[in-house]
């Protein structure tokens, strides 16, 4: 007969030494009273029906209040608990909101100490296996392109309004019940695939189709599953739903204006929305979001900016220098700070993300949530070149612009033998058999212009930069290979 563990023969909760007491298994639907969250964080439709039209002063109220709860449950972590007490900050220091900006921030950075004495339970986490009752988790990772990925746990509360807003911004960009949504982002350890098909299945009434990325359904594979299932939505990094069309029209000779594709969902940052929509004869739409805290602003049909979610969030955009609040237009940081999180909240988290406020109050769609225009790059991958700052998000949109060019690029960073730092954008031709010496001084007579700064323009076959930006291989693209350090070491 299979083998059945029996009740005693298991560890007692909480007594690692093994015990006689039966375990309490938790239970995800016992976890939460979701009538409940669904009134504090109305899910779609009912969202659009009063909640999204509330005004300054009532989202500020449910700011505040949200804010304190969060505040009260941060001093648990012991994360927090270090941070802002090397800073001379004691409980009840904040008495509101408004007080955010006394609090110290912190990046990604401040993290590490904490994975380096436990890479999985790490400080930040504020869950003590040892001590605190079980739950049901879930777990996802930053993307590791260096040392070990980050996890990042989440309770069912916190996955569940994560959800809840990834439904809501769905709605917004015209996903509607029994529509097909095809997803190109990454199923793994990586939050992105993993959270949109919970979001899909869960708060839109639509259907994920999750082909993932190139490597876990080839491309020309996923035109098939196109042109066989008609999907309405497509969901990907910009790069590579460009990628996908260009596969259909030039190896496939299928137009890809012809598949019906209605809607493109993407972090669209400084690309090129217009080409993109018109290889696809679709709408393509803007979000923003991330590992730690899923989509946390996005645009409506209007696409009048990212409105912001600010239920769940406060936002801040801070001058890059002095990490003081940005005037609308003008450029800066984001800063994070959930307000719905009971594992690894988020207090203040510079995400190194680059944006500016919209310069118009509210929008047609009738919300009064503050907007974002866009990411313009990340200020951790920003380049000092030789007293210029330059973002590779910059040179792609340059680079798009090109007509000779299919718009994929890499930005190689080197040191010359003299210490000297240089650039080479490396660029991919649509036509091969086209002389490149055009287009590599054009552009670089382009770039010099745009940035302010000379770099150097290289031209290669299509396809040839693939294995260097892993653009048929992952979701997350590489723009910008720095081999200082290695030429240094």
């Amino acid at each position: 007969m299979p083998f059945a563990p029996s009740a005693a023969g298991l560890p007692e909760q909480g007594n690692p030494s093994g015990g006689s007491s039966k375990p309490r298994i938790p239970r995800y639907a016992a976890a939460l009273d979701f009538d409940a969250l669904w009134q504090e964080f109305p899910p779609p439709d009912e969202y659009f029906e009063g909640p999204y039209q509330r005004t300054r002063d009532e989202l500020r109220a449910i700011q505040n209040d949200r804010f304190l709860r969060q505040m009260k449950r941060a001093w648990q972590v012991p994360f927090y608990q270090q941070h802002w007490g090397s800073a001379g900050m004691e409980a009840g220091d904040i008495k509101s909101v408004d007080d955010l900006e006394k609090i110290p921030p912190f990046s990604v950075h401040d993290l590490r100490a904490g994975l380096e004495k436990e890479p999985f339970w790490a400080d930040y986490i504020g869950i003590d296996p040892a001590t605190d009752e079980p739950m049901p988790l879930i777990v996802q990772t930053s993307g590791g392109t260096t040392g070990l990925p980050r996890p990042m746990i989440f309770t069912p509360r916190d996955r569940e309004v994560m959800n809840i807003i990834t439904g809501r911004r769905l709605f917004m960009q015209g996903v509607r019940p029994f529509d097909l949504v095809h997803v190109t982002l990454s199923m793994g350890l990586t939050n992105g695939g993993v959270l949109a098909r919970e979001g899909i299945w869960k708060y839109s009434g639509a259907v994920p189709v999750m082909a993932g990325s190139g490597a876990q359904t080839p491309t020309r594979r996923q035109i098939d599953l196109i042109r066989a299932w008609k999907p309405q939505h497509l969901i990907g990094f910009p790069a590579y739903l460009k990628h996908m069309a260009l596969v259909a029209r030039d190896e496939l000779n299928v137009d890809p204006r012809s598949l019906g594709i209605k809607g493109l969902i993407a972090h669209l940052g400084v690309e090129d929305r217009a080409s993109l929509e018109q290889l696809w004869g679709a709408d393509a739409y803007d979000t923003y979001g991330c590992n730690e805290c899923g989509t946390m602003a996005s645009e409506c049909s209007h696409k009048t900016g990212n409105h912001v979610f600010e239920d769940a969030f406060v936002m801040e955009v801070n001058d890059l220098e002095t990490l003081k609040p940005s005037p609308p237009g003008e450029r800066g940081v984001i800063f994070i700070t959930t307000l719905f999180k009971h594992a690894a909240p988020m207090i203040r988290y510079n995400m190194n993300d680059v944006t500016s406020w919209a310069t118009t109050d509210g929008c047609a769609c009738g919300t009064h949530q503050r907007s974002i225009t866009k990411i313009y790059g990340r200020s951790d991958n920003m380049v000092k070149l030789r007293g210029v700052n330059v973002f590779p998000e910059a040179i792609g949109a340059i680079v798009s612009e090109e007509a000779r060019s299919n718009g994929e690029y890499v930005c190689v960073l080197e040191s010359n033998p003299a210490g000297r730092e240089d650039m080479t954008v490396m660029i991919e031709v649509l036509d091969d058999s086209a002389p490149r010496d055009s287009i590599e001084r054009d552009l670089r007579m382009r770039l010099k212009e745009a940035l302010g700064v000379k770099v150097d323009v290289k031209a290669v076959r299509k396809g040839e930069l693939d294995p260097l930006t892993g653009l048929s291989q992952t979701s997350k693209i590489k723009r910008l290979v720095d081999r200082r350090v290695a030429a240094k070491g």
